[in-house]
């Protein structure tokens, strides 16, 4: 089965939708809301479920080339700089991480030329038994499928699933920042009420977060990197010096939401993916690489059943109860990382935990979550594809 597709939303998730179609030989129109494509954010890491996807799409080689391996996953320390598990020479480093920008553009260039379009921001979707109707700024187009990729607030989702409460508010708030830091190692850092992630990244860079409690959304600072750098300045090097090289106005402050569980991802021929579907809290690393396998699975669906209800169908059974149980197991990482008792019982957990152990749960084997498998995409002409 082959069609034409309209993408609403080009974030990672909805490029990645969109290459998915163009893999099995579908044809899309992707509509970006911004004047400009980019992606906002600063950095993030992808496992081994995300880049088995990616492979499928055809983009393995491009994103290990934009990618660093980092050893997060690895090197946990205590807020006072002691290490609770240390990485070694030779460890596995499952984890490949990246500036947010250097993977949405591995997948924009993969795309046709031609296939996205910016300052479009949709407005409705109507659908009959043949078709759904995209409307934007005065001008229509009618397609066999919609993915609404558009994100956290989806407009779609408001739309078509207008029952669905609001994402909710997770009770934690996040600082980011990317500083030219070369020969940064990855780490996550516990502390009391919050935890720091660095990520090495291409060309010289190191990405940190702090992810801490906050009693409400929208509280924000006059000099948010004064404000992170009072939190955490007395945490162990290099935390603070990764703040203060961090230039001011490119210190962002986010608050975590989630998308609450839905009945299903899909209303007659409109699909929602990605953050759309189940926005989920960062703290398993997963948002992305959730997409990811969204797109892939979206499109080996269309690809192997007869009809598009049977395909949907299929996507919805097979990505829904991942996603939910992948987005609950994150709030609940998240409420654990950032209590204070929680960290006072992992931190005496971690230290009685043999290194040998600790290593073989960070291999990608000994993650449920990264052992996902894709399926193939039917390349036309070429069979599976496979990079």
């Amino acid at each position: 089965m082959t069609g034409r597709a309209v993408v609403v939303g080009a974030g990672i998730g909805g490029l990645a939708a969109a290459l998915a179609l163009h893999r099995i030989g579908w044809q899309a129109l992707v509509l970006e809301r911004a004047a400009e494509l980019g992606e906002i954010g600063a950095g993030m890491s992808q496992a081994p479920n995300a880049l088995r996807a990616l492979a499928e799409l055809g983009v393995a080689e491009q994103a290990r080339v934009a990618g660093v391996p980092t050893d997060a996953s690895g090197n946990l320390r205590a807020w006072d700089g002691r290490y609770l598990q240390r990485a070694r020479p030779g460890d596995p480093r499952p984890l490949l991480a990246f500036h947010r920008a250097d993977l949405h553009r591995v997948l924009l260039e993969a795309l046709p030329a031609g296939w996205v379009h910016t300052g479009a921001e949709v407005t409705e979707v109507r659908q009959d038994a043949t078709s759904a109707t995209v409307s934007w700024d005065g001008t229509q187009v009618s397609a066999d499928l919609v993915v609404a990729a558009d994100g956290l607030r989806s407009t779609l989702r408001r739309q078509m699933w207008p029952d669905a409460p609001p994402p909710r508010f997770l009770g934690r708030t996040a600082w980011l920042g990317i500083a030219e830091v070369p020969g940064m190692p990855g780490s996550v850092t516990l502390g009391p009420g919050g935890y720091v992630l660095i990520h090495p990244i291409a060309r010289g860079r190191a990405y940190w977060a702090y992810v801490t409690t906050a009693q409400a959304p929208g509280v924000r600072y006059e000099r948010e990197k004064a404000e992170v750098a009072g939190r955490i300045g007395d945490w162990h090097d290099p935390i603070p010096a990764l703040v203060e090289a961090t230039p001011d106005d490119a210190v962002i402050h986010i608050d975590i939401h989630q998308v609450r569980a839905l009945p299903t991802y899909v209303r007659g021929r409109v699909a929602l993916l990605g953050d759309a579907a189940h926005a989920m809290s960062p703290d398993r690393g997963q948002g992305a690489g959730q997409s990811i396998e969204d797109a892939v699975v979206l499109a080996a669906a269309l690809a192997g059943e007869p009809t598009i209800e049977d395909a949907l169908g299929r996507y919805d059974a097979e990505r829904r109860p991942r996603t939910q149980a992948t987005a609950h197991g994150a709030a609940k990482d998240g409420r654990r990382l950032t209590s204070e008792a929680a960290h006072r019982a992992m931190v005496t957990m971690l230290r009685l935990v043999p290194a040998a152990l600790w290593r073989k749960g960070i291999a990608a084997d000994g993650n449920a979550t990264w052992r996902w498998q894709p399926p193939h995409l039917s390349v036309p002409g070429r069979g599976p594809s496979r990079s």
